[in-house]
């Protein structure tokens, strides 16, 4: 029974894996309808552009989703690697060390990032396409992230995706940002 448990605890990471690349390869997907970098005069232009403002709320929802499913991986496997998960920033501090993160900073600059287009309804379109910049410019940090994240789990762990159907992709997407 207690080891039906460890295996399931492992099976569910390898979910989340397996979403990670899904986040990470349909973000990119979305990125690349965009002419980057955004300025305000052609989002006053294209206000009513339905397929620019649809590419744009996609990479904002799907910017959180591989953030949060990063997060949900990241506790779960230093639950897995036996460290401290009751407070996220110990599992943002123990990331940090094993080089998952690059810092606790980046991934907060990142979370404050996309909290700011979570919450913060703006009708400047200067400052919009300030918001779309900083989260096309933020990306790599978090493409870097998931890269690593899925190298610690495989080292560490022996836990892979289950399903290898957006492996390639997403080893097209990660691998420019590796070291």
């Amino acid at each position: 029974m207690v080891e039906g448990l460890l295996e399931a605890e492992r099976q569910y990471l390898a979910r989340l894996l397996e979403a990670i690349q899904r986040c990470a390869y349909f973000l990119h997907a979305s990125d690349g309808k965009i002419a980057w970098p955004l300025a305000g005069g052609t989002l006053v232009i294209r206000k009513k552009d339905g397929e620019l403002f649809e590419s744009l709320s996609a990479i904002n929802e799907r910017f959180a989703k591989l953030q949060d499913t990063l997060g949900a991986a990241m506790r779960h496997a230093s639950m897995l690697m036996g460290e401290h998960t009751d407070n996220f920033l110990k599992v943002l501090a123990f990331h940090e060390k094993i080089g998952v993160i690059d810092s606790i900073s980046s991934w907060q600059l990142c979370r404050t990032a996309r909290n700011l287009a979570a919450h913060d309804y703006e009708t400047e379109y200067a400052e919009i396409a300030e918001h779309f910049n900083a989260l096309h410019d933020l990306q790599p940090l978090l493409y870097q992230a998931a890269g690593r994240l899925l190298a610690t789990c495989a080292t560490n762990l022996g836990v892979y995706p289950p399903s290898e159907d957006f492996t390639q992709e997403f080893s097209d997407i990660v691998g420019p940002f590796k070291e």
